[in-house]
């Protein structure tokens, strides 16, 4: 039998086959190593395994491969397992029925139960007829009287939402950076404010506090897409977030005028109410929101950080919560000024308020800082050493707000409400304000809101109905609010 001869050309083009498959073998091994974040290395949630494991599987491929973008997106946010989790994270944080008057409870109740409900939802999505129902707005009052737009979406739509938010999450989590802490999985406000007291001890002293105004009213919906395509190109996906921008906000009017509609020209997807674990505050906003809020600034980080950026040139630090947001440095000129201004105001088409915008000087007397809930600033030494120490305690803004829930629920118009359930949700309330308000110095601002607490429990115990209530003769108020069961903080 003869010896084949081999084309040298052809053992060539073979021999580099060969070598161009060794780094991609190596560059396997080294994607196998990308360490996971909390969020994604357990499942605290208590999500599906399937969906947990695929959530996993997200952000390693984009961890791996940060040009990498996702075309075949959609199909995931109508798997059956899903939009199961995404219900079940709903239906736990309840809320109100949208413009279709369905509640929860409804749906739970309805033929077919949560299962019709959801295959029905499912079939919408896979056949592309899915369309996002009108919000249904509301207004809520603020503490200051005025009246704060609350938007509530569909239970459908909320499933929905989620189920996106699920999907697309771990795709934006990869490439989000350490200065970002707000609406993020296992982040918390906490951790942002040590991260500001650090870089303020390590001589950070100046700082750069920016306020933006109506940041989620004010988002350029192109902008936001073009960002969205960076990383997810799946032109159902960009159709379904356009959707939820675009979607009309139904506003009822007094009388017999038809109700006001109003479709969005700019900012999220209008508001709904979720609450955010672990950082003491409410999200006001639809459950997509937080997510494609943090995208949008996630740009402004990026830039912060480039060699164009004052993390290079200024070794200046940002931190930010949403979109509140600090620079700290140890020498704030007019360059940085400029920075923000022009990125933010011009490339990014948002606004600053310039009122409440600042640069602060921690160095000189009496200066403060104040960031999600507390102030910042130097005081004397409560020993008398000739030193001072970073104080980081409980706003005045704060306390007043607390101040002003206190009284809401001691109002008159409570009287009707028996005495163990409003001391009930008074210690809800206090034990919440306790959770957040924990870190720092508190002790002081937590024996103000004691003392408050109780002053007006006495005067609501003693205007209640046609009869003032009546303790023990030999007890005093302290230990009847004891017997109440009232929480000291």
């Amino acid at each position: 039998m003869p010896t084949e001869r081999r084309d040298p050309a052809l053992h060539e083009r073979s021999q580099m086959r060969e070598q161009n498959r060794l780094p991609e073998k190596a560059t396997t091994e080294k994607r196998q190593e990308v360490e996971l974040p909390p969020a994604y290395g357990e499942n605290a949630d208590g999500l599906p395994e399937k969906v947990f494991l695929l959530r996993q599987k997200l952000y390693r491929k984009a961890k791996q491969e940060p040009k990498f973008r996702f075309y075949t997106m959609y199909g995931l946010i109508f798997r059956r397992d899903v939009l199961e989790a995404a219900w079940r994270r709903v239906a736990a944080n309840r809320g109100s029925p949208g413009v279709d008057g369905l509640t929860i409870r409804e749906v739970r109740e309805l033929p077919g139960g949560v299962e019709t409900f959801l295959s029905l939802i499912a079939e919408d999505l896979k056949a592309k007829t899915y369309r996002p129902q009108a919000v249904r707005r509301v207004h809520v009052p603020k503490p200051d009287g005025r009246l704060r737009p609350l938007g509530i979406p569909t239970v459908r739509d909320r499933v929905v939402q989620t189920a996106a938010k699920l999907v697309l999450e771990p795709v934006f989590e990869a490439d989000f950076l350490d200065c970002s802490w707000g609406f993020r999985p296992r982040r918390s406000a906490h951790e942002a404010l040590a991260e500001v007291r650090r870089n303020i001890k390590s001589g950070r002293e100046e700082v750069y506090d920016a306020d933006l105004s109506s940041y989620f009213d004010s988002i350029p919906h192109d902008k936001l897409l073009k960002c969205v395509r960076m990383r997810v190109t799946d032109r159902s996906v960009i159709k379904l977030l356009r959707m939820w921008l675009e979607a009309p906000v139904v506003e009822p009017s007094d009388g017999d005028e038809p109700p006001k509609v109003n479709r969005p020209k700019s900012g999220t997807p209008p508001e709904g109410q979720v609450p955010q674990r672990g950082s003491g505050r409410t999200w006001q906003g639809g459950v997509i929101s937080p997510l494609l809020a943090n995208l949008y600034l996630h740009w402004f980080d990026v830039k912060f950080h480039r060699l164009e950026g004052p993390y290079r040139w200024a070794n200046a630090r940002l931190v930010r919560y949403a979109d509140d947001l600090v620079i700290l440095a140890r020498y704030l000129g007019q360059r940085i000024v400029a920075f923000v201004e022009d990125t933010l105001e011009e490339w990014m088409g948002l606004t600053l308020n310039r009122r409440k915008t600042r640069v602060v000087k921690l160095a000189d007397p009496k200066a403060s800082v104040e960031f999600l809930g507390y102030t910042f600033r130097y005081d004397r030494d409560l020993k008398g050493r000739p030193w001072k120490y970073l104080n980081a305690e409980p706003s005045k803004q704060a306390l007043a707000k607390a101040r002003d829930r206190v009284r809401e629920l001691t109002a008159p118009r409570i009287g009707y409400l028996p005495i163990p359930a409003l001391v009930g949700r008074l210690n809800r309330y206090l034990l919440g304000w306790q959770n957040y308000f924990k870190w720092g110095y508190s002790r002081k601002a937590m024996r103000q809101i004691n003392r408050f607490v109780r002053e007006s429990l006495y005067r609501h115990l003693r205007r209640r109905s046609q009869r003032p209530y009546r303790k023990a003769d030999d007890a005093s108020w302290h230990a009847e609010f004891e017997r109440l069961g009232l929480v000291y903080l």
